[in-house]
């Protein structure tokens, strides 16, 4: 009878670890929703930590639109947050270059620029506060002719996305172009 009930307990425990797991509020809320599977395979292990450098190379549809790319670095925050992974366990970089570069500005050189305010900026505010280094390439800000100063505050200038995703790379970092 106590081992009943000992089995019980512990798999109580563990649905209820389950269900916190799958009921985890978004940590970015700006963006990147997602689906909750906690019974689907390929499930992340919550003690370990993931380091990942994102490739930004794509532009908005239209520029009211958050930028698809920041969209999917904000859901895999979410996923990993919701499957049970600790923020601190996250170890993510995203760097924007190419047609995504526009994406990092500030909101008046976006408006300036694209002729509506900047869509991504509460995304990448929130996602810095979650501890992903927003970084934009300074090789594409010189080349579509944008001042460094014109990056908003929560994005770091990074030398070029050449050189960010190699050196991460080094450092075992894996690479998820989007």
């Amino acid at each position: 009878m106590k081992r009943l009930v000992l089995l019980l307990s512990c798999a109580g425990l563990l649905a209820c670890g389950a269900a916190a797991a799958q009921n985890a509020p978004q940590v970015i809320t700006a963006a990147g929703a997602y689906h909750p599977l906690p019974h689907a395979a390929y499930q992340p292990d919550r003690n370990a930590t993931y380091k990942v450098v994102f490739a930004l190379t794509k532009a908005a549809d239209k520029p009211d639109q958050v930028n698809p790319g920041i969209e999917r670095v904000a859901r895999t925050v979410n996923l990993y947050v919701a499957a049970g992974v600790p923020l601190g366990h996250l170890k993510f970089v995203a760097v924007a270059y190419g047609p995504a570069t526009g994406l990092v500005l500030d909101d008046e050189h976006y408006q300036a620029q694209f002729g509506t305010s900047n869509p991504n900026l509460a995304v990448i505010s929130q996602l810095r506060k979650a501890g992903v280094d927003v970084a934009v390439c300074g090789q594409a800000m010189a080349e579509h002719h944008y001042p460094n100063d014109w990056a908003a505050k929560d994005v770091t200038l990074s030398l070029s996305a050449l050189t960010t995703i190699t050196e991460l790379e080094q450092q075992g970092y894996a690479l998820m172009p989007l």
